[in-house]
């Protein structure tokens, strides 16, 4: 740990990757409050993969087997065409996720996910009901300023506020985020809904520019969830999803094979929301000497790899692994926006061109990933550290 240590650090935004963050930052010796916009926790939000890249760090924060009691380890991730069924390729997953890639693989609701990460918090780090509306330079310390007229100093303001940052507007301005021309139509019910149409654990059906994904939100496999992604020419609104009109998706996906249509007509109306893909183009943004970015105020980009919550934790781990390697936060920051520029280009790109795993893959350069030891002559290898500091509001 580096003896230069921010006596406070602010993390805007207590969903996935701030959660993490937090806890990381935590067991490294720092002192750490969230600042959420949200009222309080809840479970909201879809289906997300936990690929073993992601389970590394939270078998590093002691939250993995909360994560693997509420999901699902899926036997396989299965490609198949989407008109024909055909196999394109099968990924064996289970026991040989563990033994190939280090870590299990495992799907299940976001919520759960994020309630897994929230027990890695010490009690009362989060302030909840607290919207930024900007940053202010103050002598040797930032002054972030909430939507409800109050306010806070730190020492270091790390932004993990997601698609619309504040944190981010704060540095370069406002940035509108680009619809990417996609759409998703999502959706979860009972298995008993199914009937007996046999279902994989993890299915991706391919077409030409659509595609279906399919998997279990529990370890039971009692709920099932779906996601249909098809283009679309432009988004009405500001808001990130609407209701879905069932029979709109239907339509679109009429030509998938029967078990698919299957899964999307038996979709309870009220179930099914449609969501609009939003992105960045990939010129990063990381942060500067006293702010810094994770996650999707960095780097936001398409769902095609499942990969969004993965790069948040990873960006979170190598930032504390720079910040226990260097004599201060630009230095660390700087450390920081080098070590992950390659491989988030890359997994950008891959994501963009919805390629993975459509074929025969070695997917090892993204699930075999260490981000916790990646390149130890650059960075240090984390350890665990018991002592906890409190925040103390300035």
């Amino acid at each position: 740990m580096s003896q230069h240590i921010p006596e406070r650090i602010a993390i805007v935004g207590a969903g996935i990757g701030g959660c993490a963050l937090g806890a990381l930052l935590q067991r490294g010796g720092y002192n750490v409050r969230l600042f959420e916009q949200a009222p309080g926790f809840a479970r909201v939000g879809a289906g997300i993969h936990l690929s073993p890249n992601l389970m590394r760090v939270m078998r590093f924060l002691s939250v993995d087997i909360l994560a693997l009691s509420f999901g699902q380890e899926p036997a396989a991730f299965v490609n198949r065409r989407g008109d024909t069924g055909a196999l394109l390729y099968r990924l064996p997953l289970g026991n040989a996720a563990n033994e190939v890639f280090g870590a299990p693989f495992v799907t299940l609701k976001r919520g759960d996910l994020h309630a897994a990460l929230l027990s890695g918090l010490t009690p009362d780090s989060i302030a909840w009901g607290k919207r930024l509306v900007g940053l202010e330079p103050r002598g040797d310390a930032i002054e972030l300023r909430f939507a409800d007229q109050s306010s806070v100093r730190a020492d270091i303001v790390i932004g993990a506020d997601g698609l619309k940052s504040r944190v981010r507007e704060a540095l370069i301005g406002y940035e509108r985020p680009t619809f990417s021309g996609q759409v998703a139509f999502r959706g979860a019910y009972p298995k008993a809904l199914l009937g007996n149409l046999p279902v994989d654990d993890l299915t991706k059906w391919w077409c030409d520019d659509t595609f279906v994904l399919s998997y279990w939100l529990d370890n039971a496999r009692e709920q099932f969830y779906f996601a249909a992604m098809t283009p679309q020419l432009e988004w009405p609104t500001d808001a990130s999803s609407l209701p879905g009109d069932v029979h709109e998706m239907i339509g679109i996906f009429t030509g998938y094979h029967a078990d698919v249509r299957h899964m999307l007509e038996h979709a309870p109306r009220d179930s099914v929301t449609k969501w609009a893909l939003f992105e960045r183009p990939a010129n990063f943004i990381f942060g500067e000497d006293r702010v810094a970015l994770i996650g999707d105020a960095c780097h936001p980009m398409r769902p095609f790899m499942s990969q969004g919550a993965a790069m948040a934790l990873e960006d979170a781990v190598v930032l504390l692994r720079a910040l226990s390697g260097t004599t201060g936060f630009g230095a660390a920051c700087a450390a920081y926006a080098a070590h992950r520029r390659e491989r988030l280009a890359l997994i950008h790109q891959v994501s963009s061109a919805n390629t993975f795993m459509r074929g025969p893959t070695d997917p090892t350069w993204v699930f075999g990933y260490d981000a916790l030891s990646d390149r130890p002559d650059s960075l240090p290898i984390l350890q665990h550290v018991s002592r906890v500091p409190r925040w103390e509001v300035a």
